[in-house]
C-alpha cells in the first residue's frame, strides 16, 4: 500500500456539499402605539449593541415605516434575541414586538 493520501470518497458521501453556511435570519422590531421610543432605544442597545446613533436611526426607521431591521444573525442566536426583547417588554409593560425572517 502507497503512503500517499487516499483521495477516495466514500459510497453514498457527496463531500462537495459537507460544510453549508449555516441559514441566516433578520432580526425585525415592529411598532406598536405603545411602547416609547425611549424604550425601544433601551433594547437596541442593550440586546443588540447598538450605538446610540444607529439605535436611534433604527427606532426611526421602527415608528415610521413600522418595522426596523436589528441585524441577522444565526437561527439560535437569533431565536434567542427576540425571546430577549419579549421578555423586556412584557417585564416593562410595552407590547413591542420582534420577528425573525430568513435572508
Amino acid at each position: 500500500m502507497s503512503g500517499g493520501t487516499d483521495t477516495r470518497q466514500a459510497p453514498g458521501l457527496d463531500y462537495a456539499n459537507e460544510t453549508q453556511e449555516p441559514r441566516r435570519f433578520k432580526v425585525l422590531l415592529h411598532n406598536d402605539d405603545y411602547t416609547t421610543m425611549e424604550f425601544v432605544v433601551h433594547v437596541l442597545t442593550r440586546v443588540f449593541h447598538k450605538a446610540e446613533p444607529e439605535a436611534m436611526r433604527i427606532m426611526m426607521a421602527v415608528h415610521k415605516q413600522g418595522l426596523g431591521m436589528c441585524g441577522v444573525y444565526t437561527a439560535e442566536v437569533a431565536e434567542t434575541k427576540v425571546d430577549t426583547v419579549h421578555t423586556m417588554a412584557k417585564a416593562a409593560g410595552y407590547p413591542l414586538r420582534a420577528s425573525l425572517e430568513e435572508v
